[in-house]
């Protein structure tokens, strides 16, 4: 069973972080993005948040960070191969994202 608190913290991460990717990528295209595009790629970040949020609390941090990575990076491909592989920072951070989100839940449940 899921940490109720676990999956509050990834959600409000995953949105919080998914307003710095929307601003991120209005800045990189220079303003040019639509808005469906922005909300999929706030939806995405909030969806490694929903992830990491159901995932059991691991007591390594290493492996909790590590997984943290994984989730980010297979939640982020699906939306950086759907854009037709667009934006490399914006997968990436993807998958930095889901580090910190990992990170602050864990240190939050500890």
């Amino acid at each position: 069973m899921f940490n109720r608190k676990r999956l509050i913290i990834g959600l409000i991460m995953g949105a919080l972080l998914g307003v710095f990717c929307i601003v991120g990528a209005q800045l990189r295209s220079g303003f040019e993005r639509e808005t469906l595009y922005l909300f999929a790629f706030w939806y995405n970040r909030v969806l490694i948040g929903f992830a990491i949020g159901i995932a059991s609390r691991n007591p390594n941090l290493k492996i909790t960070l590590l997984r943290g990575a994984l989730i980010g990076l297979l939640v982020s491909f699906a939306f950086y191969s759907a854009t037709g592989f667009d934006d490399v920072v914006g997968f990436i951070a993807g998958i930095v994202y889901g580090v910190i989100i990992e990170f602050v839940a864990y240190k939050v449940i500890k």
